[in-house]
């Protein structure tokens, strides 16, 4: 792969907004925590696919935290990019802010981490090429992917061992 054909962290950048309306929300006036899910599994599921040119599915999610609600009125901005490519898989941060329209203040609301895995056209996982990080930023989160995905293997191991 040359320099002008390398995958950046930077090509599967995704940003996706929406208001959030009532039929989005809890009896508190608050978007629905399933529903950010869902735009979260959208959002790096574009990711993933940008980055391997291939169908992708939904692995696992290992972390989503809720900071602060998301009132109905406001927008919601979903951001994500591919972190780190393994074998099969590729790891996605995604960032979620809430914006006050009126005021323009915006706040850091969820983080979550989810791994995808490509699939070749018989449905079976592929091997994707590795990914670039290019800045401390990308380098960082391409760092901590690996130290996540350790975690995960090694609890998937735990869970099967006899007790």
């Amino acid at each position: 792969m040359t320099d002008s054909t390398k995958k950046t962290v930077a090509t599967t950048h995704i940003e996706m907004s929406e208001i959030v309306l009532p039929n989005d929300a809890n009896t508190l006036g608050n978007i629905l925590g399933g529903k950010v899910m869902h735009m979260i599994d959208i959002a790096c599921a574009v990711a993933a696919h940008r980055h391997c040119r291939r169908p992708v599915v939904t692995a696992s999610m290992d972390y989503l935290d809720f900071r602060h609600p998301i009132k109905v009125g406001a927008l919601i901005i979903v951001k994500a990019s591919v972190n780190r490519a393994f074998r099969t898989s590729m790891e996605c941060g995604a960032k979620v802010f809430s914006e006050d329209l009126e005021t323009g203040e915006r706040k850091h609301t969820s983080t979550a981490y989810l791994t995808f895995v490509a699939l070749d056209e018989n449905k079976k996982p592929t091997p994707v090429e590795p990914i670039v990080a290019e800045t401390p930023e990308e380098q960082r989160r391409w760092q901590q992917a690996v130290i996540r995905r350790d975690f995960r293997m090694r609890q998937k191991e735990a869970l099967r061992a006899p007790r």
